[in-house]
């Protein structure tokens, strides 16, 4: 799939290789890769998600999968920063004000979801949030799980129980530095180190009613309209760049690595050339299928939606199986940082516990193949 025209990959390529990589190691000790996303804002990869009339690249869902698929080779951290980044966009696209649609795709907006609740988990589209009128205002008041780029995004699309109406939920746009929010940082975790996704809360959070995003009682359409689709697609599309960088360090460390007493390389053994084809076979099979759902979606295909939930199901199931093999393979030097398969081996659990979960997906995935409602 060819979305970035000829000048943007490459110099999606050279950030990646000059910049995304370089900052790997420090980002995964916990850095936050502002480098990295410096480097991809001043080249306009931040307004992949944003339209042409606001000053954005205009490359749309597939576009903006194409560079986190490739940033995620070098990087899971930055990776996902891009990806709840352009969820995020995906939205003010629909629903802001224009001047933060302009600054979204200048870039000079860094965005985010601030969806998930210890309360509804993997249930993110039933916050227990809650948002009542004071004065004039909104406040707000809730404890968020994970808000990734957490201290570093510039507002969060934020959830709440509606505001004086029907519904599930509302969606507001609240500036990071607004009084009232706390994060409890910093970040450490199995995997995605640098991503600073950390629990936010607010308490009292005043934001003026301008700050609504779509209608009162319309967020759970929001969610399920937008952002689903666009963090199925691009978690998913992390996790193939994941799978193809390792599956590529594992081929090269077998053919490198040599038995002293034979010299015969690793890649020389059946058993070895074996496992590093079901990476490639199962690698291919989920790019194969994130493909498809792109191309489900813009052609608007009945199948979309489900498309859109496999996708991230086969994605995330599949790299942990992938990058186990990537771990067998190289060994006891597979623990070492040097041959760099042990982060994306960690980096690559994670997607099968960001909600949806793997396994409500396959519940949603489930009742659409049997012909039941999803909710």
């Amino acid at each position: 799939m060819n979305i970035i025209t000829q000048t943007y990959e490459e110099s999606l390529q050279r950030i990646c290789r000059e910049s995304v990589r370089s900052n790997a190691r420090a980002v995964d000790h916990g850095t936050f890769p502002d480098q990295s996303i410096e480097a991809l804002k001043n080249s306009g990869f931040l307004g992949a998600m944003s339209s042409r009339e606001n000053g954005g690249l205009g490359l749309g869902l597939g576009g903006a999968a194409t560079i986190v698929r490739l940033v995620a080779q070098e990087c899971g951290s930055t990776a996902m920063v891009l990806c709840m980044h352009y969820c995020g966009v995906a939205v003010l696209e629909a629903h802001a004000p224009a001047d933060v649609r302009r600054a979204a795709a200048a870039g000079t907006h860094l965005s985010t979801l601030a969806f998930s609740e210890a309360g509804s988990r993997s249930h993110f589209w039933a916050p227990q949030s809650t948002a009542t009128v004071r004065n004039g205002d909104v406040v707000l008041n809730a404890r968020k799980s994970w808000v990734t780029s957490a201290s570093h995004a510039t507002a969060y699309v934020w959830s709440s129980r509606p505001l004086g109406t029907e519904g599930i939920s509302t969606i507001w746009l609240v500036p990071a530095d607004a009084f009232g929010l706390a994060v409890q940082g910093p970040f450490e975790g199995l995997g995605l180190r640098g991503n600073d996704s950390c629990p936010v809360s607010a308490d009292g959070v005043s934001v003026p009613r301008s700050a609504m995003l779509g209608a009162d009682g319309k967020g759970f359409d929001i969610m399920m309209g937008i952002v689903l689709p666009a963090f199925s697609i691009l978690n998913a599309a992390c996790s193939v760049g994941l799978m193809n960088a390792a599956t590529a360090r594992t081929a090269e460390h077998a053919a490198q690595t040599r038995h002293s007493d034979t010299g015969s390389a690793l890649a020389e053994l059946p058993t070895i050339r074996n496992y590093i084809a079901r990476m490639r076979v199962k690698s291919d099979m989920a790019s194969a299928l994130l493909d498809d759902a792109i191309n489900a979606i813009e052609a608007s295909r009945p199948d979309a939606t489900l498309r859109v939930l496999e996708c991230k199901a086969c994605a995330g199931e599949t790299a942990t199986e992938v990058l186990d093999l990537a771990m067998r393979v190289c060994g006891g030097q597979a623990f070492r940082m040097e041959v760099g398969v042990e982060r994306y081996f960690r980096d690559g659990r994670a997607a099968g516990i960001m909600a949806p979960t793997t396994d409500v997906l396959y519940d949603f995935i489930g009742k659409a193949v049997c012909g039941l409602p999803l909710f």
